[in-house]
């Protein structure tokens, strides 16, 4: 269970990057309410992950699925190019996340 909490707080750190790109500079009241729900929302789940889960573990896994996710994002909004080497470095990425779980 708490391998799945932690990928679902994962996503929602995806969605607190982008709201808070979004907000602009806290201006825009809807970006600036989703980020501070899905923050409290994944940080609440990372938090429960890491009473089963080693905190090194738990952390790299959740800013992982993060970052990759925020970045796949910009990226299909057009926000972020899209080179053979930033898909190359994500593919490692995910695969160092695989390779934690594999090796917890």
């Amino acid at each position: 269970m708490s391998w799945l909490v932690l990928a679902i707080s994962g996503v929602l750190e995806a969605v607190w990057a982008t709201a808070l790109g979004k907000s602009e500079g806290f201006s825009r009241l809807v970006p600036s309410l989703l980020f501070v729900i899905a923050l409290a929302a994944s940080m609440a789940g990372l938090a429960y992950a890491m009473r089963e889960l080693p905190v090194g573990t738990a952390y790299a896994v959740w800013v992982g699925i993060g970052a990759v996710l925020t970045i796949l994002y910009a990226m299909f909004t057009g926000q972020e190019s899209v080179t053979a080497l930033k898909v190359l470095f994500l593919a490692l990425i995910v695969a160092s996340v695989i390779g934690l779980k594999l090796a917890h």
